[in-house]
């Protein structure tokens, strides 16, 4: 449920900034008028969002044996790069992101057709949207549907009221250090996604185990109790993994390492 929660607090979050940022233009604009455009394609971007959910989840259950290890072991690794990708964007784009925002409304607003609005504020909340469906059908393999679906309901809700009291109070919320925090929980949690994804294809005969397993420490901490549950969920954890699992798992975290402690940030740059 942690794992749920955090994902759709994460883009939940982006997206009411999203939707806070360009009310903010308007209001400025003095076209409060449009508002109406701008939720018509918030409810429009979420029905997809929810209808794209529920196809992956179907789908999902139509696989059996193999089929349902190479299909969870697809989906943790496509869920893994988009959480991978997530990461780098906000890393980017966090400093430059509100003014981008602001001069694609300005622009979009001084149309005279409302399409250009709405399409603006349907693909920002659908990406958002969409990637949360994966992250979830993912997160979903690794623990109950309903800790998930709760998880994300209650990550949701939580979204919207930071999203509300940002923009209709005083009320200041570290966007900088939120996403600073969120991104190292989901660098952790796409290790997870991919060490899990590999022990599927293990499972499926796709990728070979190498040695199976290299250690086994369910007797000290099951992998399949309350605790072991919660870091696997969390983090991937493994009690007995095999050793190409290892190595993906392993291999994930220094590569992103090596490209973040190589690649200097937006900032970086701009201060050379």
């Amino acid at each position: 449920m942690l794992a749920s929660f955090l994902l759709a607090l994460r883009e939940g979050i982006e997206a009411a900034l999203i939707i806070g940022i360009i009310f903010g233009v308007l209001r400025k604009m003095n076209k409060a008028d449009l508002k109406g455009v701008v939720w018509r394609a918030v409810a429009a971007a979420a029905g997809l969002s929810l209808l794209a959910a529920v196809i992956l989840n179907v789908a999902g259950t139509e696989f059996e044996g193999m089929g349902e290890q190479i299909f969870e072991g697809f989906a943790m690794l496509l869920a893994a790069a988009l959480l991978t990708w997530a990461i780098f964007w906000m890393r980017k784009q966090s400093r430059s992101v509100q003014k981008d925002i602001e001069e694609d409304v300005r622009a979009a607003a001084d149309s005279t057709s409302t399409g250009t609005l709405f399409a603006l504020s349907f693909l920002a909340v659908a990406r958002e949207g969409l990637e949360l469906s994966l992250f979830l059908l993912a997160a979903r393999f690794t623990s109950t549907p309903l800790n998930t679906y709760f998880g994300a309901i209650f990550g949701l809700t939580t979204a919207s009221l930071l999203g509300w009291l940002l923009f209709r109070s005083t009320i200041k919320l570290d966007i900088k250090q939120f996403f600073r925090i969120t991104n190292i929980m989901l660098a952790l949690f796409a290790a997870g996604l991919v060490g899990y994804g590999i022990h599927e294809f293990n499972e499926a005969g796709l990728i070979p185990a190498l040695i199976a397993p290299i250690y086994n420490i369910n007797h000290l901490l099951d992998d399949n109790g309350p605790f072991g549950l919660l870091l696997k969920t969390l983090f991937g954890y493994n009690g007995n993994p095999s050793l190409s699992e290892t190595i993906a798992y392993l291999g994930y975290f220094i590569s992103l390492g090596l490209i973040l402690w190589l690649v200097p940030s937006r900032k970086k740059i701009k201060a050379n």
